[in-house]
């Protein structure tokens, strides 16, 4: 049986280029990064860009289509695709706002030296199962007055409207059984139809860390591209579940008479913590077997040949929802400084080079806040820790996590630092009842990195609270 898992999280479409000897070899076309900003410090927008640039990376996805990001792309000659916030949805359902949307964020930046805009995400994965029918009877709507309202504006035919959906809109045992879901079936069969109408495609998040995730019986060498298991649909061999999920969308698109839609897929990735499969050594190895698998343009065994993909995610996040697992703000292929995590070679050679970090980032001075060891009345301990992990991330304190193995003044400092970077290096975010105290020797401990946060005129200390769970085995460790 096939299983994958949906994820709440979208993308535009690119071809990446990299840097090799000071010379731009193209390998991998139609390879896109999303560039998402759920952080309390996010690098400047002009440095994330220049970050793009320098690594050839030609397309981007958005999540919004905020006017900073959009003005440091401005001139750029990168493709962007802008989005709609689900909550917006309903709003896009009347006529006139939908063209004062498209007015403000599209033609708006429609002119030579402007941002070029390729797409338009409306929503983000609206019908996930999750969201029990929330946006089920805006999305469509929203879809096509964005499109027509494009039209209208005289940039239809180079800007497209799409919807990023889950993967759990389609379902199937195995891909040739492929179909839409029941619930939604009579409306995926309209959207698509719409989409083939305009000329625009059919874009998809693919997770197949999340098929891991959400089954303790996965066969984990099925999540990756370089063998160990396999099943057999009518003689057609699947080596991993990327291109078993793939298919089974393409199978549910036949069936609707619609196999002509191109199909992108504007989410796939690996995150590097949060959990006991996310790890650097398990996204080296997926993106060592995605990113040639690219590069070949081989396809998939229902769909050979190019396929255009879009990274996810460009950068952590470390104030997104961990609703769906601690892993969500570890996503990044760079750290929150825009610093690379591990070798990734985008032209698919993977040849060991490492991604080129962000230029000109400043950074607080370098003190950490710590557990203090003169500390006599540890009863409070407990709520200091937790108080700091409501208000910062402490996820990789979790379960088989990169922090896992601190002891309890390592857990206690740990939790200490993020929240005094978190506020900025604020005097008082250090005090914690006479339990922290300030110091200047670099604290962190085998693999677990006590940051020190950037210094960025955005820097604004947002919450970032803790899950349940974690809160309750930060506290099981001073019983």
């Amino acid at each position: 049986m096939l299983i994958w898992v949906s994820r709440m999280g979208v993308f535009v479409s690119g071809m990446i280029y990299f840097i090799i000897l000071g010379a731009l070899v193209v390998d991998v076309k139609g390879l896109g990064v999303n560039w998402g900003t759920q952080a309390t410090h996010n690098l400047p927008p002009k440095t994330v860009v220049q970050m793009l640039k320098d690594n050839g990376i030609t397309k981007v996805k958005l999540f919004d289509a905020d006017q900073t990001t959009m003005s440091a792309l401005a001139g750029s000659n990168i493709e962007v695709m802008v989005a709609i916030p689900n909550d917006q949805l309903a709003a896009m359902n009347d006529y006139g706002r939908a063209k004062s949307w498209v007015q403000k964020n599209v033609t708006r930046y429609h002119f030579d030296g402007g941002v070029n805009i390729t797409y338009v995400a409306v929503g983000n994965e609206p019908f996930l199962s999750s969201y029990n029918n929330s946006f089920l009877n805006v999305t469509f709507p929203a879809l096509k007055n964005i499109q027509n309202a494009l039209n209208e504006a005289g940039v239809g035919s180079t800007t497209k409207a799409t919807i990023p959906q889950n993967a759990d809109v389609y379902q199937g045992l195995v891909p040739s059984a492929g179909r839409f879901r029941a619930d939604i079936s009579d409306l995926m069969t309209q959207i698509v139809a719409f989409l083939s109408q305009n000329n625009a495609p059919f874009t998809v998040n693919i997770y197949p860390f999340l098929s891991l995730y959400g089954n303790e019986d996965f066969p984990i060498n099925y999540a990756f591209f370089d063998g160990g298991y396999s099943i057999s649909d009518n003689g057609v061999i699947y080596t991993n579940v990327f291109d078993a999920n793939f298919d089974t969308l393409v199978s549910a698109m036949k069936a609707i008479n619609y196999g002509n839609v191109p199909i992108f897929v504007g989410e796939v990735g690996w995150p590097t913590d949060g959990d006991k499969n996310a790890n650097i050594n398990y996204a080296v190895r997926f993106y060592n077997g995605l990113l040639p698998k690219l590069a070949s343009n081989k396809g998939t065994p229902l769909h050979p040949g190019f396929i255009e993909v879009y990274l996810f995610a460009l950068i952590d996040e470390d104030a997104k929802s961990i609703a769906p697992g601690n892993f969500e703000r570890h996503w990044g292929i760079f750290r929150y400084d825009g610093q690379p995590k591990f070798p990734m070679d985008l032209s698919g050679a993977n040849n060991g080079a490492y991604l080129l970090g962000a230029k000109g980032v400043p950074y607080y001075a370098n003190q950490w806040c710590m557990f203090n060891p003169n500390a006599t009345d540890l009863s409070k301990l407990g709520d200091n820790i937790n108080f700091a992990c409501t208000f910062a991330d402490c996820t990789p304190l979790g379960y088989r996590s990169s922090c896992n193995g601190l002891d309890a003044n390592g857990n206690a400092s740990y939790a200490f630092n993020v929240y005094y970077q978190t506020q900025n290096q604020a005097d008082e975010a250090c005090g914690f009842e006479g339990l922290a105290v300030v110091s200047t020797q670099n604290i962190s401990q085998s693999n677990c990195n006590f940051t020190i946060q950037i210094a960025t005129s955005s820097s604004s200390p947002q919450q970032a609270p803790m899950s349940l769970l974690l809160l309750i085995l930060l506290m099981f460790w001073y019983i």
